[in-house]
């Protein structure tokens, strides 16, 4: 394992959460929040970001979906906060745009020590799967506010699948990309992320 890894565990009255990640990975995952298609979007995210990302997961979706997404979502961008450390020598800021058949999805992030998100793209159908629309966007709201980064993603296409998951390996292109370690400064005119 290299120096930037990290777990961490989350427990609230409606998730149990534990997070396993190695920023330098190989794409390795082994990914269980009890909503399938969230599962097979975290993994392609992994993949597609050369991460090794464990993620167990327990909440109440007998209830709804929104409480896990939304708490995977937290302490995934607090782990990667974790692990990437005093950002010292990282590239920052990158950007990806991935095609998926019908879909194009464009994602650009700054490890910036800011939170912001601006997330432009409409589903179709309520669920993909068994995982609520609504609720993709609210995954990199959490994300992006636990992680202190900025998130800009937009997505084009007809089939709500292919957005989705356009949206996920775009995101994950454009992260690895911005942790790039490039040099051994902070890249910042403030000299602090």
């Amino acid at each position: 394992m290299t120096d930037r890894c990290m777990k961490m565990s989350r427990k609230t009255s409606e998730t149990d959460i534990e997070i396993s990640l190695d920023i330098d990975g190989n794409g390795k995952s082994d990914v269980s929040t009890g909503i399938d298609f969230f599962d097979h979007m975290l993994d392609s995210f992994a993949r597609h970001g050369f991460f090794d990302l464990d993620i167990k997961a327990k909440g109440d979706v007998k209830v709804d979906d929104h409480h896990t997404v939304e708490d995977v979502g937290i302490l995934l961008g607090e782990t990667f906060a974790g692990a990437i450390g005093d950002k010292k020598g990282i590239k920052r800021m990158s950007h990806a745009i991935i095609p998926m058949d019908d879909a194009l999805a464009t994602v650009a992030v700054d490890i910036s020590g800011r939170s912001y998100s601006v997330l432009n793209f409409e589903f179709k159908n309520a669920k993909v799967g068994d995982l609520s629309t609504e609720n993709v966007e609210h995954f990199f709201e959490s994300f992006a506010n636990s992680a202190r980064i900025n998130i800009n993603a937009k997505v084009e296409g007809e089939n709500d699948h292919h957005k989705i998951e356009s949206l996920f390996k775009a995101f994950s292109r454009a992260l690895k990309d911005a942790l790039r370690i490039e040099h051994d400064i902070i890249p910042s005119t403030k000299g602090v992320l």
